[in-house]
């Protein structure tokens, strides 16, 4: 297996996230977002069960998003102000993937935190090829995702929305993330001792 150059790595440990009022068009096309799909199934998954699925909202879907965001904003106690501000929430990133888990509790074979792993993978690598092909993204989530009409929108009986995925191009490069060092986070086991 060939390894891989040093510009790719560095490309890697470059990647931050980008939030929605920091991204502009153009977003990814379908075939970029079909990319970043075929990245995320490389992740690692036991029993190749695929326990998630990524939704595009794009066109007409994201005024419709917008309008369940505002319509959840006032379930939630927020005023018309708030409300139209997580309508422009919905709105803002040229384009939106809905991330979605699905969780098989009972498999006889894969417990529920190897899929959960599995989700996160995934959610990793999208990202990731995100960013290798040039675009900003954040991962959204919040008080949103257990809304029912929300979810009712995005999920089928089982599944669980974790968020959305913001996309674009970025308005300027990013400052680093506030990150431990990697050998405060790698540690020898059993530690000496």
């Amino acid at each position: 297996m060939a390894t891989p150059g040093p510009e790719v790595l560095q490309a890697l440990l470059s990647r931050h996230s980008v939030g929605p009022k920091h991204l502009v068009e153009p977003g990814p096309d379908e075939p970029q977002l079909q990319l970043m799909v075929a990245a995320a199934l490389r992740g690692p998954d036991h029993g190749e069960l695929v326990p998630f699925r990524f939704k595009w909202v794009g066109g007409e879907a994201r005024q419709r998003m917008a309008a369940l965001f505002a319509a959840a904003a006032r379930k939630a106690g927020k005023d018309e102000a708030g409300a139209a501000l997580d309508a422009e929430r919905a709105l803002r990133p040229p384009v939106t993937v809905a991330l979605v888990a699905r969780i098989d509790m009972g498999h006889p074979l894969v417990p529920a935190h190897e899929q959960w792993a599995c989700v996160g993978g995934a959610l990793a690598n999208f990202l990731n090829a995100a960013h290798l092909l040039g675009y900003g993204a954040k991962m959204l989530s919040g008080a949103k995702v257990r809304d029912a009409d929300i979810v009712a929108a995005f999920c089928e009986p089982g599944e669980t929305l974790l968020g959305w995925i913001a996309l674009g191009t970025p308005l300027k490069a990013g400052r680093a993330p506030r990150k431990p060092e990697a050998g405060a986070v790698l540690q020898r086991w059993p530690e000496a001792g």
